[in-house]
């Protein structure tokens, strides 16, 4: 039998910079403390104003690795066109129960409200990866592998008003982070855009910080309540 390539963590995007956006800070420390850690993304990125599948996947590559985190799997679900369904649940449960991770990092699975809403294909991802962690516990399901419990998923792009749970203080690995965004320069230093990514997503990331009392953090929401056994363990 094939030996398991087990994942502590894995985190899903729906489009190839997403999981360095939302959660890139958290992969970085998470590597640095020896986790083993991977990355899936849904679509290919065909439709973003800049790069093409090709450049957004080779940019992908080069920001994992900055990351310290495995590049797993790009599905080629239709940048745009997401949406869950049956299918695609199944595909995905499969990866979960071959790579076993014990968290998943996902988009927020609802639709935002206020000037900036959730992009449908974010909200399609949190779906996708919910219901297929579901399925890749059921024993009976026709799915490849061994059935296999996530114990968390943690959702980030969190919309507007919505407080996160939690946020994971990023401030040793800030200046590693905006490395791995800038490695998609097609998204985040191209020429043709006259948004400031880089400092959008630093003020994000010092808007999260403010609220725990550390210079830049990312915030994450779990929609369950969660089980402790030490209440000291939240003032660590």
């Amino acid at each position: 039998m094939a030996k398991i390539q087990k994942y502590d963590l894995i985190s899903i995007g729906a489009h190839p910079d997403d999981v360095e956006v939302g959660t890139g800070g958290v992969l970085i420390d998470l590597n640095k403390k020896k986790y083993k850690t991977g990355i899936v993304y849904l679509t290919a990125g065909e439709m973003g104003t800049g790069g093409t599948p090709e450049i957004r996947a080779e940019e992908a590559v080069n920001a994992a690795r900055v990351l310290g985190s495995d590049l797993i799997n790009t599905y080629d679900w239709g940048d745009t066109k997401l949406f869950d369904n049956y299918e695609r649940r199944i595909e995905l449960a499969a990866l979960i129960r071959k790579y076993r991770p014990d968290i998943i990092l996902a988009p927020y699975p609802h639709v935002g409200h206020g000037k900036r809403q959730s992009h449908p294909d974010h909200v399609a991802c949190g779906q996708i990866v919910i219901n297929a962690a579901n399925y890749a516990t059921l024993k009976k399901m026709p799915i490849e592998g061994e059935p296999h419990f996530v114990k968390r998923i943690f959702h980030y792009f969190l919309p507007p008003g919505l407080s996160p749970s939690f946020v994971v203080d990023i401030t040793d690995h800030f200046e590693q982070w905006i490395e791995a965004l800038k490695c998609h320069r097609s998204q985040f230093l191209n020429p043709e855009k006259s948004r400031d990514y880089i400092w959008s997503l630093e003020s994000l990331a010092r808007s999260f910080g403010s609220q725990v009392g550390c210079r830049y953090g990312q915030g994450f929401y779990h929609i369950e309540p969660m089980r402790i056994t030490d209440l000291f363990d939240l003032v660590k």
